[in-house]
């Protein structure tokens, strides 16, 4: 779905899940093999995986796994009460999670559509999969328009200025997401543009998803890039050293926050 070189927290291929151990990282790279809704429900409560868009595509993709070779003896509508209950039970992994609670609603309504005219359970099923499979190409796609908008914009704002330096907290890169991430995915545009001077990635206390994943991720993808510590951002932004700050919300894909601007955090 992604470049061979990028990181990748979910590992797909039609009846095999495999997530990327991010609670090891940065010390180890360890992948762990979903084959049900069970290991999806143990790996987003236990942050294996974290970061909304990655939950949501876990828990759906956990669930296509299952019922890929799943031996299934009831009429459609059983079927798609079935697979509605599953999603109930994915859900209750991290109940305050949107994109979680969204993407099965839509699972739950597409498959009880879908049982009204199908002729076996094998197709309900096979109609979930090929959902679940789009919605981690969807958004790898969309991560990617994202980056290229937000570095297109951020450009016009600052002059098309050639040196861009950035600050990001948390971590909404591809370890949050199914690839190339939403604000980090800004980053890498302005990276490929030839005009990111430097980011600058706040640890993030309590977890860490900044010094550990962040940073992990810039090195990675040999981004110039520097760690602070959280309480050092506004020293930083007083000698002028980042003029943007791309974050995240709970409900959006990004945010521009221009230096000497505020931002609350969700």
């Amino acid at each position: 779905m992604v470049g061979s070189d990028a990181l990748q927290a979910i590992v797909y291929a039609r009846g095999s899940l495999r997530l990327l151990d991010q609670r090891k990282l940065p010390l180890e790279v360890d992948y762990v093999d979903v084959k049900d809704s069970a290991d999806g429900w143990n790996a987003i409560r236990d942050m294996v995986v974290r970061g909304a868009p990655a939950i949501a595509i876990t828990a759906a993709l956990a669930l296509a796994v299952e019922v890929s070779d799943l031996d299934f003896t009831g009429t459609p509508a059983e079927a798609a009460s079935f697979v509605s209950k599953k999603l109930e039970y994915l859900v209750s992994s991290r109940p305050t999670a949107v994109n979680l609670s969204d993407a099965a609603t839509k699972l739950q309504t597409l498959v009880s559509k879908t049982a009204e005219n199908a002729k076996d359970a094998k197709a309900i099923f096979q109609v979930y999969i090929e959902v679940a499979e789009t919605m981690l190409i969807d958004d790898v796609a969309d991560n990617k328009a994202i980056g290229s908008h937000g570095s297109l914009f951020l450009q016009r704002q600052l002059g098309n200025s050639k040196n861009i330096s950035v600050l990001t907290h948390c971590n909404t890169g591809s370890l949050a997401t199914a690839g190339y991430g939403t604000a980090l995915g800004v980053i890498r545009a302005l990276h490929s543009a030839g005009v990111l001077e430097k980011a600058f990635c706040t640890e993030t206390r309590p977890f860490n998803q900044g010094s550990r994943l962040t940073a992990f991720e810039l090195v990675h993808e040999k981004i110039p890039s520097t760690l602070i510590a959280d309480s050092a951002a506004s020293a930083l932004m007083k000698q002028g050293h980042w003029h943007i700050q791309p974050c995240h919300f709970c409900k959006a894909s990004w945010c521009p926050v221009l230096c000497g601007s505020a931002c609350n955090f969700h």
